[in-house]
């Protein structure tokens, strides 16, 4: 794929290409998938992206493998420990955040037999394709990322501002975010 064009954020840096190429954008169901991008663009909010993908597998062995159930028992021990984690963002907000969001996740999980089933109800259960040719032209919200904030928010999820629910909207797949020159779009 070298010579497929692409979108212009991933730059020359590889991993950043890579996550691109393979998973940033495709339409993403798996509950457990979605939790672990929810965790990462929690702790992306006010970051770059770049950041968090070289991060990633700290942030997978920190947070056992993304799993909600541990993580939503996590005790001030845990919290330590990851504050502790030069490996990951060391913010105590966004771990705090994080936790909470585990057990928010598992209660909407719970209401709704899966949180795949809540959070793609924002987008009408389908991807929406946005037509833009240049990154300056792509929004950092939404009118649906502000209800998707909105409905989070009063559920009790934290770092849920329309910015972030639109980044985890384009990383999930709810939304179309390539550029229409990028080999990706119309995949």
């Amino acid at each position: 794929m070298k010579n497929e064009q692409r979108c212009d954020w991933p730059g020359d840096d590889v991993l950043m290409i890579e996550y691109h190429d393979e998973e940033w954008g495709k339409p993403l169901h798996d509950d457990k998938k979605l939790f672990e991008f929810l965790i990462l663009d929690t702790f992306q909010a006010g970051l770059s992206w770049k950041i968090i993908l070289n991060k990633r597998e700290n942030f997978r062995k920190a947070f056992h493998n993304f799993n909600p159930v541990k993580i939503s028992k996590y005790s001030e021990k845990d919290f330590e420990r990851l504050f502790n984690d030069a490996g990951i963002i060391r913010n105590r907000l966004k771990i705090l955040a994080s936790i909470e969001n585990a057990k928010k996740f598992l209660e909407v999980r719970k209401e709704f037999g899966s949180f795949d089933k809540y959070i793609w109800q924002f987008t009408k259960y389908k991807t929406v394709k946005n037509k833009f040719n240049n990154i300056k032209d792509l929004p950092a919200k939404t009118s649906e990322s502000d209800e998707m904030s909105k409905d989070m928010k009063k559920r009790g999820f934290k770092f849920a501002g329309s910015t972030v629910c639109y980044a985890f909207m384009q990383a999930s797949g709810m939304v179309n975010g390539h550029l229409i020159k990028c080999f990706r779009y119309e995949q």
